[in-house]
């Protein structure tokens, strides 16, 4: 029972997470020359590769965090791009007043999303998720079945014991 819960609750992190990027994803995916010619406003060097980088990962990336595919690689690659946004759209040391109290706010939430991130990234999906869909049936099929073990003409204690030497003794041992 606590492990479905704690399934349930994986589920309904992930999704919550995913809500904070997915729908301004699309968005910006709808019009990507729009949020290239905003980027290019705010001076940042190559608009377009950085809106289309953007797009990719605000919007494949919470796909694959609801689905739960490649979970450590995409926690940190969400995590590092909330960083990164946090730090370069809110830069509320430029504001004074209720502006620069709103950046801080706006800067304060990224940074969050990003530790959300990266608690997905060390938890992982749980169980209701594409890898523990994999993991369930990886525990589903039956273990390949081992031939035996070819039966020696020694024993391991004769094998143990060391090879003799060419005058047909064993090696004297040292005393413990």
């Amino acid at each position: 029972m606590i492990a479905r819960a704690q399934d349930g609750t994986l589920l309904a992190a992930r999704l919550l997470l995913a809500a904070a990027l997915l729908p301004t994803g699309i968005a910006r995916a709808l019009n990507v020359s729009g949020f290239a010619l905003t980027l290019a406003g705010s001076g940042m060097p190559f608009p377009n590769g950085v809106a289309t980088a953007a797009v990719v990962v605000q919007v494949f990336g919470p796909l694959a965090l609801i689905l739960g595919v490649l979970p450590r690689l995409t926690g940190l690659a969400l995590a590092a791009f909330a960083a990164v946004t946090a730090v370069m759209l809110h830069a509320f040391w430029q504001f004074v007043g209720p502006a620069a109290v709103a950046e801080r706010t706006l800067m304060l939430a990224d940074l969050g999303l990003a530790g959300g991130f990266l608690i997905y990234a060390l938890t992982g999906p749980g169980a209701w998720s594409w890898q523990g869909w994999r993991a369930g049936q990886a525990a589903e099929r039956p273990a390949p079945q081992r031939a035996p073990a070819k039966a020696a003409g020694k024993s391991s204690a004769a094998r143990g014991a060391g090879a003799k030497k060419a005058g047909g003794r064993a090696p004297a041992r040292a005393a413990a």
